[in-house]
């Protein structure tokens, strides 16, 4: 881990400071340890972060996996592994009924959002997280997705008309096959300057990449 003075140096550099971008599917709880710690995380090194939803589920067919916590043995071991890292972390962690559920009206949500303002969906991204992972909270359903954002201001109305519009459906679909371009199989999964980092376990050597410029 670097010192505040190592930081300052490396953000001093004059380097272009390329965004994190950040590929997530609302379903994943791994994604939620990493959305609670990834624009904090890039603050320090005066980076911003792209935050893209995608759909596991379809990366999974193309990969030929199963969800997590469906595969024998690993399975287990994640289920354990999930609570130790939120507890290092110290952030709340409750599963949702079911589990995993659809992220599709949420990862929709999104989209729409940040193409009106970035950081507005940005936060109703991480209160999505939080509800679902925080909370237990289902969050399947376009009624409970609008009803989260317009707690932060987000036109209900115009949101929940716009979840089944064929403009944002094939807005997500551009969003998943873009991912799979980019190499992404699981969530949460980062990229810096051409750099990809796979896990919330993955963290802190992207926080040493930051720091260092790469190894």
């Amino acid at each position: 881990m670097m010192s505040d003075g190592a930081k300052s140096t490396v953000a001093a550099a004059g380097k272009t400071m390329s965004p994190i971008t950040f590929y997530f599917d609302f379903t994943s709880p791994y994604a939620y340890l990493g959305a609670c710690r990834i624009d904090d995380l890039a603050r320090l090194y005066d980076r911003d972060v792209d935050w893209r939803p995608m759909l596991l589920g379809v990366i999974f067919r193309q990969t030929s996996t199963a969800p997590l916590f469906e595969q024998p043995l690993k399975g287990d071991y994640a289920m354990q592994d999930l609570h130790r890292c939120a507890r290092a972390l110290g952030v709340p962690i409750n599963l949702p009924d079911p589990m995993p559920f659809s992220s599709v009206p949420a990862a929709r949500a999104f989209l729409w959002m940040k193409d009106r303002d970035d950081a507005l969906a940005r936060r109703v991204g991480r209160a999505y997280f939080d509800a679902a992972f925080g909370a237990g909270r289902d969050i399947s359903s376009p009624e409970t997705v609008v009803e989260i954002a317009t707690e932060h201001g987000v036109d209900g109305s115009a949101l929940l008309s716009a979840l089944g519009e064929d403009e944002i459906k094939a807005r997500l679909r551009t969003e998943v096959e873009a991912a799979i371009s980019a190499g992404v199989f699981g969530a949460p999964f980062f990229v810096v300057d051409g750099e990809p980092f796979w896990g919330a376990d993955r963290m802190d050597h992207l926080e040493r990449w930051l720091a260092s410029g790469g190894w």
